[in-house]
């Protein structure tokens, strides 16, 4: 999925970008709006100089920011200021009645911490991811690099489940191009286990069928602050039933780093293009208490097939004081993002407003 040798070679492909100031991407028609949210700070200059840089979404509603007819591709997509679970993105494909991506937006991106607040623009935790497939620049300028191709038809929309409106700031740029036969879907899906049960396992994705390429993970530590990421990360694929094909030694192991994500006495953070822990919050003695952590795992370079069925469990696992393992009971979101057929996928109830919200505690 990270091939880079068709930059060189010459094809038919056009291409086209949606933004608030060309909602429909056609050709020739960007910056034509003569009303929006910068017609005031514009007014001396007029038409052309930045009139609808955002849309804004109230309450409860749910905005449609892309609508595209034929066939393309999804090449890569920009949100600007993005901080809160409870705006929601879904993706349709080819008039299909249930979304192949539905997801809290920042979580999309791996930014798993973001917390609700009244200041959309600047509080909050801020952090940024360099990798392959998404980066976060300052500050909370989200890119998402996945391909997302499409035959008939492509819908893409964000609800705003808050209740303060949100100024949406977005950019999609995609092709329109023929597609070859055995070309797959996107999907991406979030899961919560807010806390998770002592002694069960947080299952990230289930009941698909396709190629696994990636997991953005988040973990909130309940409790005491000792070592938490024994757990294993197990793939259960076509069939397995009591025992995983895949199997991963620690979860820090499966994100790519090693004993504890320790340097010196240190949880230390880093940002590769396939795999990371780019973020940390420690407590700070006061109000905020938990330990928080952010990782990614890109399998561009080594993408999970699966002929039938998957299902992919992560243990959440720590120590005793008497050097025993211990099951914990902390919080963890994840998004599994994966390329299947269209139909015959089931997504969990996404949750509700309150279940998602983060709060700084």
């Amino acid at each position: 999925m990270d091939d880079r040798s068709d930059m060189i070679l010459l094809d038919d492909a056009v291409s086209y970008s949606i933004s608030p100031e060309n909602p429909t991407g056609e050709k020739g028609k960007g910056a034509m709006a003569s009303e929006g949210f910068g017609a005031g700070p514009a007014r001396e200059l007029g038409k052309g100089w930045k009139i609808r840089p955002c849309e804004l979404i109230k309450p409860g509603e749910t905005l449609t920011i892309a609508d595209i007819d034929g066939s393309g591709m999804i090449e890569s997509m920009w949100f600007g200021g993005v901080v809160d679970k409870n705006f929601i993105l879904r993706i349709y494909w080819d008039e299909m009645a249930k979304p192949g991506v539905e997801c809290p937006l920042p979580d999309f991106f791996a930014y798993g911490w973001a917390e609700t607040m009244d200041d959309q623009w600047m509080k909050g935790p801020f952090y940024t991811l360099n990798s392959s497939q998404v980066v976060v620049g300052p500050i909370r300028g989200m890119n998402c690099f996945w391909k997302m191709p499409f035959r008939r038809h492509c819908r893409m929309a964000v609800e705003n489940r808050t209740e303060r409106d949100y100024m949406c700031f977005y950019q999609i740029n995609y092709i329109r191009t023929a597609l070859p036969e055995n070309i797959g879907y996107f999907h991406a899906q979030y899961r919560q286990s807010k806390p998770l049960r002592q002694g069960e396992v947080h299952t990230a994705l289930s009941g698909v069928q396709g190629k696994y390429v990636g997991l953005a993970m988040s973990i909130g530590l309940n409790g005491d602050g000792r070592w938490w990421g024994e757990g294993e990360v197990k793939i259960y694929l076509d069939g397995d039933q009591e025992a995983p094909s895949i199997c991963y030694t620690g979860t820090e192991d499966y994100f790519g780093g090693s004993f504890n994500f320790e340097v010196d006495g240190a949880y230390t953070t880093y940002s590769t293009p396939y795999l990371g822990m780019h973020y940390y919050r420690k407590p700070d003695g006061l109000y905020n208490i938990q330990p928080r952590f952010s990782m990614y795992r890109w399998h561009v370079q080594d993408a999970i097939r699966f002929q039938s069925d998957i299902r992919i469990e992560i243990q959440d696992l720590g120590w005793t004081r008497k050097d025993l393992y211990l099951a914990r009971r902390d919080d963890i979101f994840t998004v599994c993002f994966w390329y299947q057929t269209l139909g015959n996928t089931c997504f969990p109830r996404l949750p509700d407003s309150r279940e998602l919200r983060i709060v700084s505690e």
